[in-house]
């Protein structure tokens, strides 16, 4: 049940209740009690307060009820219900940036409930968002509005056929400060999500930005920000200065599509996660594209100066597992073990990176 700030509710196992003065998020709220403690609560533990209502009517049967208890024209909703505070309790492990979140609203249900689509601005910036998704083969604006910092906010709860809708379109967000030390360029980002994602329970990651698992999509970190700068060459058309026109662009870095944290990433080996289509690849075939992938991704993470990569080979016949054990012999600095099986089960291997290693 969702509840509404200002609504008196009852606890359902302890005695007692009190006033919702904040909403956390979809299943956590803040209630003042009786006694003016303000605590955290979740919305499965409480229920509505009717005995004032039913007092008053009990009081009223017999006569007209004085002019304060006359109908009164409802107040306005009050906008931004369904915006919150990122991780009330302590601050995000997550680096700082946008990031696009699909959270099972019923964390029982990964596979099968409805998901709640979230935009996190976890900066310490204002931003306005404009959001496109591509359906039918074409792009429609479907959402704008703001987020203040360290929040998120639900774009749509959706349920399990509605996730096709949500996979390709773009997002861009601008930042605002009130004194800011620097301005950075709008952002412009691509919203692009394999279907097959949202089926498998490995895909849903327990973050520091919700309550939950949730399956996370990096629409920006803000070690990427492009400063803007007073120069009018530069600014004038987004159009670099002639002396860093020499400049090599750098690609972005294979291992970053898979980043969790700062040093971090996950790479699911699932041949569905690595071709759209498997027909007509035999076992042997599949197995060669699973292993160029692993040493592709863990090349890139050792580059790139990464300290722990988790691999998702599955539990099959361990043929797969055995090969990339066998292969992280051959390296340096590597030391392997069994990833958390809370959180990925027995099919997934955790390699750490230490260059700095005698």
């Amino acid at each position: 049940m969702r509840f509404k700030i200002g609504e008196k509710v009852r606890f359902l196992n302890e005695t007692g209740g009190g006033v919702v003065t904040a909403i956390i998020d979809n299943k956590l709220v803040k209630v003042e009690t009786q006694d003016g403690f303000e605590i955290p609560v979740l919305s499965k533990d409480l229920i509505p307060d009717f005995r004032e209502q039913e007092a008053e009517q009990i009081i009223f049967s017999s006569g007209n009820p004085p002019k304060e208890h006359l109908p009164k024209e409802e107040d306005p909703p009050v906008e931004g219900n369904n915006v919150s505070e990122i991780s009330p309790w302590a601050r995000a492990k997550e680096e700082e940036g946008f990031y696009l979140l699909f959270e099972p609203h019923e964390q029982q249900w990964v596979l099968t409930g409805d998901l709640d689509v979230l935009l996190v601005n976890h900066s310490p910036f204002d931003i306005l968002y404009n959001l496109f998704l591509k359906q039918n083969e074409k792009l429609e604006g479907v959402d704008y509005g703001s987020v203040p910092p360290e929040s998120k906010i639900i774009l749509a709860t959706i349920t399990r056929d509605e996730i096709d809708n949500w996979l390709r379109g773009v997002i861009q967000i601008m930042m605002h400060e009130t004194n800011p030390g620097r301005i950075f360029f709008p952002i412009h980002s691509v919203i692009d999500i394999r279907a097959n994602r949202f089926f498998k329970e490995g895909s849903y990651q327990a973050n520091t930005l919700t309550n939950g698992k949730a399956i996370i999509s990096v629409i920006a970190l803000r070690s990427t920000f492009r400063e803007a700068v007073e120069n009018a060459a530069q600014q004038k058309f987004d159009i670099e200065p002639k002396k860093a026109k020499t400049a090599v662009k750098r690609e972005i870095p294979f291992i970053e599509k898979f980043r969790t944290d700062v040093g971090e990433a996950v790479v699911d080996l699932h041949i569905g996660e690595i071709v759209d289509n498997i027909a007509g690849l035999e076992s042997r075939d599949m197995f060669q594209l699973q292993m160029n992938y692993f040493r592709k991704a863990l090349e890139s993470a050792i580059a790139e100066g990464y300290r722990k990569i988790t691999f998702i080979h599955g539990v099959g016949n361990g043929t797969l597992k055995n090969a990339i054990i066998k292969e992280l012999k051959e390296y340096e600095h590597l030391e392997d073990s069994m990833a958390s099986i809370i959180k990925f089960g027995v099919g997934a291997l955790e390699v750490s990176i230490n260059k700095n290693k005698n």
